[in-house]
């Protein structure tokens, strides 16, 4: 049985960014294979905005494991029994929209961590250890020190709690939700006001104060990319399927029409 592996939570631990993508369009299993190449080390497999089944989502996360590439789901807010079924069919992290409070926070470890972090329900072999049998006991802690548990943040009163939410343990990394924040705070789309770059700084302060890593989801203009990142963030969403595709398309027909 080979060593369980989150290469997404091994960049953080070096104090490396651990660059993701998110995918909505790309269902396919060979497109973690695919990001690897690319530099990639996470996928962001997007249940909330996505017409994706977790049959899907469950396919994918086993080839990226084996592609060397961290299988990440974003499940809708307090889809808790969404979460744990990809869970069990093999990724290696949630990501849980819209927490405001320390309190949800405490509800996410609850239902994603198993006992004694939380009380996630225990299932049989795992494809996250090759199916292999191995006691319960290790076999729960392997998978829960190898989990990223991540809560985004994208209203004012979650970056106001932002140190509560960061000292619950079982917690991994606060990602701010930059564009939803933005529509919270009455500036939609603007992710370059100071306002924006002030939530940065108080996320990332309570995330270095309590041993978490901050994330950075929302910002695709490479400048605020660079500023946010020399801040702090190190989880970080470095575009999107759809997005990727459509520039190199545009790119490349643009060239192709002017040719002629």
């Amino acid at each position: 049985m080979a060593e369980l592996r989150n290469p997404a939570r091994i960049r953080l631990e070096k104090g490396e960014l651990a660059l993701g993508v998110g995918l909505r369009q790309a269902r396919v299993v060979e497109i973690g294979k695919v990001l690897k190449t690319c530099g990639y080390d996470w996928i962001f497999i997007d249940l909330e905005h996505n017409s994706m089944s977790i049959d899907t989502a469950a396919q994918m996360s086993v080839a990226a494991q084996d592609a060397g590439i961290a299988p990440i789901v974003r499940v809708p807010h307090r889809q808790y029994s969404m979460a744990t079924r990809v869970l069990d069919g093999g990724a290696l992290g949630i990501v849980m929209p819209h927490v405001d409070t320390a309190e949800e926070a405490e509800e996410v470890v609850h239902h994603l961590r198993y006992p004694p972090v939380g009380h996630r329900s225990v299932t049989g072999a795992l494809p996250q250890l090759d199916f292999g049998g191995k006691p319960l006991g290790e076999a729960t802690k392997i998978v829960n020190a190898a989990t990223l548990v991540v809560v985004m943040l994208e209203t004012p009163l979650a970056i106001a709690n932002a140190a509560k939410i960061a000292a619950v343990p079982g917690i991994d990394s606060l990602l701010i939700g930059t564009s939803d924040l933005s529509m919270e705070m009455g500036m939609p789309g603007e992710i370059g006001r100071p306002e924006i770059a002030a939530a940065y700084e108080t996320v990332i302060a309570a995330c270095k104060a309590h041993g978490k890593w901050p994330g950075m989801g929302g910002v695709y203009v490479e400048d605020l990319m660079q500023k946010y990142i020399r801040m702090g963030a190190r989880l970080v969403l470095g575009g999107s399927d759809l997005a990727f595709l459509m520039a190199a398309a545009r790119q490349r027909s643009a060239m192709l029409r002017g040719i002629l």
